[in-house]
């Protein structure tokens, strides 16, 4: 059914846009779309990658296991967002871990599929590229962060992205745990608690899962400012 809102998710995906509607349709002729609860388990680091995923609704969490025997978020997807392409057109190990972090739904597309689409036609394998590129971009842009902002400015900028488009005063949803905010932002669960207290100088207000803000464009020049003046403050 092309009316199937989760076909149109999939063909909205940065891996699918730009795929022609006979290389879409083949491509979900030949995957899976799996449910999958809160907690559960797609795959772990180590195994060989067979599939790449799009999320289809709800979130995903993208982990590692430390040497210490920690866990370090690597990355969080949602709703029209693939992984494990890399990995997934080489056969190579999952470098790394993925659970939903909220009860979700994915698209499983065997790897064998898209190399097949592959050898038919090269140009696909821009698209994969791109989709590669993408995360690549995030991951660089998450490493900034750790190095150019506070904690509270992070927390600032995570809750400006759910903000999607909407106009002051604003309400919105933590998506996940409030542990999973934390090892996404790369700081830690009590570390998070100070972030929203900061938070509440510039109009947050923080009650369980959701999150009040006063002024968008007053915390928006929150998280760009020079943290300097932050950190001399103790924020």
């Amino acid at each position: 059914m092309t009316d199937d809102p989760r076909r149109q998710i999939a063909r909205n995906s940065m891996l699918m846009q730009s795929f022609s509607d006979a290389h879409t349709e083949a491509l979900l002729q030949r995957s899976q779309w799996q449910s999958f609860r809160r907690g559960e388990t797609l795959f772990l680091q180590g195994e060989d990658a067979r599939a790449i995923h799009i999320v289809i609704g709800g979130w995903v969490k993208l982990y590692r296991i430390t040497p210490s025997g920690g866990e370090a978020i690597v990355s969080v997807f949602s709703e029209g967002q693939s992984f494990g392409e890399a990995v997934a057109l080489r056969g190579a190990p999952y470098p790394v871990s993925a659970e939903a972090v909220t009860e979700c739904e994915v698209l499983r597309i065997p790897s064998a599929a898209v190399t097949d689409m592959l050898r038919q036609d090269p140009e696909i394998g821009i698209n994969m590229l791109a989709a590669t590129f993408a995360h690549l971009h995030s991951l660089v842009g998450q490493l900034e962060q750790l190095k150019a902002q506070t904690g509270a400015q992070r927390v600032a900028e995570f809750l400006l992205g759910l903000c999607n488009g909407a106009e002051s005063p604003c309400e919105v949803t933590l998506p996940y745990d409030k542990t999973v905010i934390a090892g996404r932002l790369g700081i830690k669960p009590e570390s998070l608690s100070r972030a929203f207290a900061r938070l509440g100088t510039v109009g947050v207000k923080v009650n369980r899962n959701t999150a009040t803000i006063e002024d968008i464009e007053r915390l928006r020049d929150f998280s760009t400012s020079d943290p300097a003046g932050f950190w001399n403050k103790g924020g």
